[in-house]
């Protein structure tokens, strides 16, 4: 009999069903329990998926409830309200606050092991952050998707401008998943050069297309959204890796979206750092010195999460 990991996930709108999807094509040997109001509209996703699975390895998606939490390895809490055209993440704050506090009492209810707890829902920092709150759980199971599409969306772009794979880029997006996210060009390398040292020797790459290639990530999303109403592609592949380091045990570096207890200076929010992720969770936030415009940048991003938290708690 094959064992199988069991993974929950909270919401099967685009971006859950996607999710699922995806982790069906990652040749783990699955349980995956899709939980949403809309039983009907679940257990259709979860059929659909399994009448391809002569196709692919040993996976059971199904139509599930609260109680499913119970024995799942992680949790994934995608459900809320979808973002319109135009809206900020932070504009959701609302709107998904009264959701996830209903989401984190069930998830109290049923799981009292504290499985792992995978945030993908927007604003992913904030709720990632009042999740930890409600639940209690310490604080390396409990962690958001935050910048790995970002980050993603950076190499994508990156490569694009200087025709190389991304696959062989190293770089990231840090802070806030959202308008105020920062580009560590300080720590963009390729092949163990600087990006700056790299680009230096070559033509048609300047201060202008950095600040052009840093503006289309922050607005990546908005002009998918513009275009087809919501973004769940490529979020589904960012939470399948994730996954695939949790279950495997990878400890890969990932920039997920974590709760900072004094990092940089920062405490009482969570936000996008590069993380060892392993089957603990976020076994470690690396202590990366960026230069000192990235971190006044990352500071004010931190900021700028406080007071929208503070002000849902008020």
């Amino acid at each position: 009999m094959i064992n199988k990991s069991k993974i929950s996930i909270i919401g099967a709108g685009m971006v859950g069903s996607t999710t699922a999807f995806a982790l069906m094509l990652s040749g783990l040997s699955l349980d995956i329990a899709l939980i949403d109001v809309d039983r009907k509209k679940a257990a259709g996703d979860a059929l659909d998926m399994m009448h391809g699975s002569a196709f692919l390895p040993s996976s059971e998606i199904y139509a599930g409830d609260y109680a499913d939490c119970g024995d799942s390895s992680i949790v994934i809490i995608t459900a809320g309200a979808r973002q319109k055209s135009g809206e900020s993440r932070i504009d959701l704050l609302k709107r998904n606050n009264y959701i996830f506090r209903q989401i984190a009492g069930e998830i109290l209810k049923n799981c009292p092991h504290q499985p792992i707890i995978i945030v993908v829902s927007n604003p992913v920092d904030i709720l990632t952050y009042l999740t930890y709150e409600l639940t209690g759980f310490s604080r390396n199971k409990v962690f958001g998707s935050g910048t790995l599409l970002d980050s993603s969306r950076f190499k994508y772009l990156l490569g694009k401008q200087m025709n190389i794979d991304p696959k062989s880029l190293h770089a990231y997006i840090i802070g806030e998943h959202g308008d105020s996210k920062v580009a560590a060009w300080s720590k963009t390398s390729i092949a163990g050069m600087r990006f700056a040292e790299y680009s230096d020797k070559r033509s048609g790459f300047d201060e202008a297309v950095a600040d052009r290639i840093a503006d289309e990530v922050k607005d990546a999303a908005y002009k998918v959204i513009e275009m087809k109403g919501a973004t769940y592609y490529a979020i589904a592949l960012s939470v399948r890796r994730i996954v695939e380091c949790v279950l495997r045990d990878d400890r890969s570096v990932l920039p997920v979206s974590c709760v900072l207890k004094g990092e940089y200076g920062i405490e009482n929010i969570a936000l996008s750092l590069p993380s060892i992720v392993g089957k603990n969770g976020v076994e470690e936030i690396l202590p990366v010195e960026y230069s000192e415009r990235e971190m006044s940048k990352l500071i004010s991003s931190a900021d700028s999460l406080k007071k929208a938290y503070a002000d849902l708690k008020s």
